[in-house]
């Protein structure tokens, strides 16, 4: 019995022991499974990758573009949100089939009046076949179910024989792709009226997604457009280019979970970084100056049927570029836009203004005496050295001096002079390497970012005919530079000897800091003796007074003005048909106080009555650019003794606030204002105040623009999305639409002005 026992006992401890080493080796490959699966199985990983992909994604939060500003901060180019609905119309929200027509219905006539560019009815039809082509019902079949739920009411049906109903069930299609249903993104302002329509109030659930986009807007229209440049699809050029990291930011991102077919929501953390906006890009740019030089020079490559031109303006002292105008012709017959950047990638043969490189070779390394005369044979043309038929353009001299030859900007006198120092004598290569060491003349100026070319000036005489090259350097052929390296070079007469590199970006800004300031750097400490430079300054005045530039700064007694002028015909203009030329003058000035040098260069074809030499073709514009900086600078004219009462203005047009009290404060006894800033209007009580009063900010009600100029009131009344039809010159008296009223974007105004 004993022994029975204990063979049960020892058969029992058996199993208990197998069923503990059947746990364990179950616990063993559980354990091993997940080790596996955590550490080295790729498949589960890959699976829980996929599933987590289907829920979370990561969302790029695009910075915004920073802006280019006038040297006043006046917006260039800048960055504003546009906003698009994509509509989702197999959303689960719009499967009411009544509900969603009364809304889209309700939506439709909405959206008609605020576009006006379609009908309500058709607003509607395309609402309702976007539905019917993205939602569809298929495979119906008839099922059978309990009419009623509770025991009382089966009871009832039970006993009248109505216990079972059947219905109709079909199976869904449905097409998410999203559909825009705005005929144009709309600005901020008007999505936030557009939100409040039906279904774009969600008041059917999430039935689409708001497409935000970052639109490029150029708010000076070509003005100065080729130095601005222009990003996105249609080309990259310009301050845009040439600082893009610095005006694209850096993009941040979030974590999205999804919500439901094509709406995702932001996860709090989940590795959030903010954007970091772009930096504002602050130039050198003066607006007036720069519209001012964009009409001279409009008007006159349009007077002369001329192919294109370009006009600079450089603060003498700090090399800041204040106005940069680039026209060129579409076509051949087109209007004129800003077709490319000619001051900086046009490089061409200057003809003689580049003599003023040869008056500063002469005098202080070849150490010739401004009273050394030659024989220019009064215009017939002469062999020089190897070179023939080298003429001037003017007859009436003979033997003249350095001073007479710079005035009447004489071919015959500077290679003659060129010719007998530096290629009888076989010193061409010291005649290049002044150039290029002494006036570098031969080496960019610091734009090369923004598209400089660079400029050819030889140094290797290896070349066919050594001695015709020579010669011809003299007036300014076989050499090529661009209009910004030229203007640079009489900058440094003009300031004293010293070559700065011109500058075109001041700053940036990110707000109201400046990150970074940019500033004119040395070129060349001094580029000529003092004897030369006076030498050349006094030349310079000559030709206004005496020479090529008389005829538009003879009679400036009160602003004297240095100033040289060139006309080169295009020798790589063999291809096309006829004679073409490039006329330049460049000036600076007062003469006795430099503070601006200008430049306009004109490539133009050789046409009955139109000019082609460089002081009729480019002269007009500077003479327009000189007037207009000398016009607005009071300092530099002597006060005038009043005489009587000071008169007030009885009027003063509306437009913009700090505008006006720029002109109020000069011209009134006092001004009142309620903003600094903005755009307001004015009136004059009978002392002469001035009180500005601001327009209101909303943009769903007409502002007031009585009183304001056409330009202001253009730009107030477009700006909230107004067509404008205008009559009469002044200020405006009337507006078709009374101050205060509601308007909707697209609505046509009519304005008077007297």
């Amino acid at each position: 019995m004993k022994e029975e026992r204990s063979k049960i006992k020892s058969d029992i401890l058996l199993r208990v022991r197998l069923l503990y080493v059947l746990f364990i080796l179950a616990g063993a490959v559980v354990l091993g499974r997940l080790v596996w699966v955590q550490l080295f199985s790729s498949e589960v990983a890959y699976n829980a990758e996929r599933l987590a992909s289907r829920i979370f994604t990561e969302e790029t939060i695009p910075a915004q573009r920073g802006s280019i500003l006038s040297r006043g901060g006046a917006p260039l180019a800048t960055s504003i949100f546009r906003y698009q609905a994509a509509f989702d119309f197999a959303s689960p929200g719009l499967d009411s089939l009544k509900t969603f027509r009364e809304q889209s219905d309700s939506l439709a006539k909405l959206l008609a009046a605020f576009f006006r560019d379609k009908s309500a009815a058709e607003y509607s039809r395309k609402f309702r076949e976007e539905h019917a082509r993205h939602y569809r019902l298929v495979n119906g079949r008839d099922t059978t179910y309990l009419r009623s739920e509770g025991w009382f009411s089966r009871l009832m049906d039970r006993l009248r024989g109505e216990e079972f109903a059947t219905r109709r069930i079909y199976d869904t299609i449905r097409d998410h792709t999203p559909v825009n249903i705005f005929p144009r993104e709309v600005d901020y302002a008007e999505w936030q009226t557009l939100r409040r329509y039906p279904l774009l109030n969600w008041n059917m659930g999430m039935v689409y997604r708001l497409v935000e986009r970052d639109q490029r807007v150029y708010p000076q229209g070509e003005l100065a457009r080729r130095t601005i440049g222009l990003t996105g699809d249609k080309g990259n050029y310009g301050i845009e280019e040439a600082y893009r990291e610095e005006l694209a930011g850096r993009d941040g991102k979030a974590l999205r979970q999804r919500i439901a077919r094509g709406f995702y929501g932001r996860v709090a953390g989940g590795g959030h970084e903010d954007p970091e906006d772009g930096y504002d890009v602050v130039t050198t740019l003066d607006l007036d100056l720069q519209d001012v030089a964009d009409k001279a020079l409009r008007r006159q490559l349009e007077a002369q049927n001329a192919i294109w031109g370009t006009t600079i303006v450089m603060e003498v002292h700090t090399g800041e570029i204040l106005a940069m105008a680039n026209l060129g012709r579409a076509g051949t017959e087109g209007a004129f836009y800003e077709r490319e950047n000619y001051a900086l990638g046009r490089s061409m043969e200057p003809g003689s203004t580049f003599k003023l490189a040869t008056m500063l070779t002469l005098l202080d390394d070849a150490d010739m005496s401004p009273q050394t005369a030659y024989d220019t044979h009064n215009g017939d043309p002469v062999t020089v050295g190897p070179a023939k038929n080298i003429r001037d353009s003017h007859r009436g001299d003979h033997v003249i001096d350095f001073r007479r030859a710079v005035a009447s900007s004489s071919n015959v006198y500077f290679a003659k002079a060129i010719w007998e120092r530096y290629g009888i004598t076989g010193k061409k290569q010291e005649y290049s390497d002044f150039l290029h060491e002494k006036l570098r003349l031969g080496q960019t100026v610091g734009l090369e970012r923004l598209g400089e070319r660079a400029p050819s000036i030889t140094t290797d005489w290896k070349v066919p005919d050594p001695g015709v090259m020579l010669v011809k350097m003299s007036y300014g052929y076989r050499v090529r530079l661009a209009p910004i390296q030229m203007i640079t070079f009489y900058n440094a007469i003009a300031n004293g000897g010293k070559m700065i590199s011109p500058v075109l970006v001041r700053e940036l800004r990110r707000g109201d800091r400046v990150e970074e300031r940019f500033e004119s750097r040395t070129l060349a400490s001094s580029i000529c003796s003092r004897s030369a430079l006076r030498e050349v300054q006094r030349c310079l005045e000559l030709v206004c007074t005496e020479g090529t530039a008389s005829l538009y700064f003879r009679d400036t007694a009160r602003l004297r003005v240095a100033a040289k002028t060139g006309t080169a015909q295009i020798t790589d203009a063999r291809s096309r048909e006829g004679r073409y030329y490039l006329g330049s003058m460049i000036a600076y000035f007062p003469a006795d106080n430099p503070r601006y040098t200008v430049l306009t260069t004109i490539e133009t074809r050789a046409q009955a009555g139109k000019a082609y030499y460089g002081g009729p073709l480019a002269g007009p514009v500077v003479k327009r650019m000189v007037d207009y900086i000398y016009n607005r600078n009071r300092d530099w004219y002597g006060r005038v003794e009043r005489h009587g009462p000071r008169r007030h203005p009885d009027r003063i047009k509306g437009g913009d606030i700090a505008q006006i009290r720029r002109v109020a404060d000069k011209l009134s006894p006092r001004a009142s204002f309620d903003h600094r800033t903005g755009w307001g209007r004015v009136q004059v009580d009978s002392l002469s105040n001035v009180v500005i009063t601001s327009l209101p900010a909303e943009t769903g009600t007409m502002p007031d623009v009585r009183g304001m100029g056409l330009k202001d009131a253009l730009f107030v009344l477009e700006s909230r999305g107004l067509k404008v039809r205008f009559s009469g010159r002044g200020a405006v008296v009337r507006q078709s639409v009374a101050p205060g009223a509601r308007i909707t974007p697209g609505a046509t105004v009519a304005i008077t002005l007297n």
